[in-house]
């Protein structure tokens, strides 16, 4: 019996966190502040405590997490309406390179140091501190840099070349399973996927493992092996 209740407890936490989830919006786990971060943990240990607890049942568990969602809620509300709520809940990005000069008082200020900070630069690609004319440390903890001149990468304005519009490209198979959505957004039919395939030698998307469509560029596909 007590093995049917944690069961029974367990789906109802997990769907009552999927639920609130999607309630809350999407946001990147690299983009998530040390608030929201925290806010998750505390989440998923309410749920936690309470699947193990004999004495608390699943309205207990539900309004645990309706009360600690509308929190949360009401934080991000704020947060949107609010600048200096915004700064108050979530900070604000900090520059800790400036004009080629480390800031070490900022670094301090931040709790960051300099190993932490080649780390930092190392993730995006850039391996030298003498190549940096600014940093920017965000609010989700990583690091945005902008490059001296002599070591940014050259564009086609540099060289007074016109570039095409970019356009996005659709995926339309993936592992076999045709994505209907992305067939719609790309004004295109399933038949009209099936024919084109039929022109290279396959008889279903089923075939397929990747298969994408861009506009003047027309179907790429991968076989599956």
């Amino acid at each position: 019996m007590e093995m049917y209740r944690i069961a029974l407890e367990l789906i109802v936490g997990f769907f009552g966190l999927f639920l609130m989830s999607r309630l809350l919006g999407k946001t990147q786990i690299t983009q998530i502040t040390t608030f929201d971060f925290i806010s998750a943990l505390v989440l998923g240990e309410l749920v936690g405590n309470a699947v193990y607890d004999d004495d608390i049942g699943l309205l207990e568990i539900l309004f645990a997490i309706t009360i600690w969602g509308i929190l949360i809620f009401v934080i991000e509300w704020l947060t949107q309406k609010s600048n200096k709520a915004r700064i108050l809940m979530e900070g604000h990005p900090t520059i800790i390179i400036r004009n080629g000069v480390i800031l070490r008082e900022q670094l301090k200020k931040e709790k960051l140091d300099l190993n932490q900070l080649q780390h930092l630069i190392r993730s995006k690609g850039t391996f030298s501190m003498r190549e940096i004319e600014y940093a920017i440390l965000e609010t989700d903890g990583s690091v945005s840099i902008l490059k001296k001149p002599e070591y940014d990468i050259p564009v086609r304005s540099d060289f007074s070349m016109r570039g095409s519009v970019p356009v996005l490209p659709f995926s339309l198979v993936l592992d076999g399973s045709v994505q209907r959505d992305n067939l719609e957004e790309a004004g295109l039919s399933e038949d009209w996927l099936i024919q084109e395939l039929s022109k290279s030698g396959i008889q279903s998307y089923k075939d397929l493992l990747y298969a994408e469509w861009r506009k003047d560029d027309g179907l790429y596909f991968v076989k599956k092996k």
